[in-house]
């Protein structure tokens, strides 16, 4: 599948070296790792709505 477009934003460094270390385990690189956490949860916000990012958003905050 060809990609079509970009998407670049900033993350904690702590996050950015867990996803090093998830891509460094399963052999892929950081992009697919990334597209692929996205892509789930895109498809989970499709199914549960504002419910799921509300769960996400709020479980963030008590882990800052």
């Amino acid at each position: 599948m060809a990609k079509e477009t970009r998407l670049t934003f900033r993350v904690r460094l702590e996050l950015k070296r867990s996803l090093e270390d998830i891509a460094a385990r399963e052999a892929r690189s950081v992009a697919q790792v990334c597209e692929a956490i996205l892509n789930d949860g895109v498809l989970t916000y499709q199914r549960e709505g504002w419910k799921y990012l509300q769960r996400l958003v709020s479980g963030y905050k008590k882990n800052r």
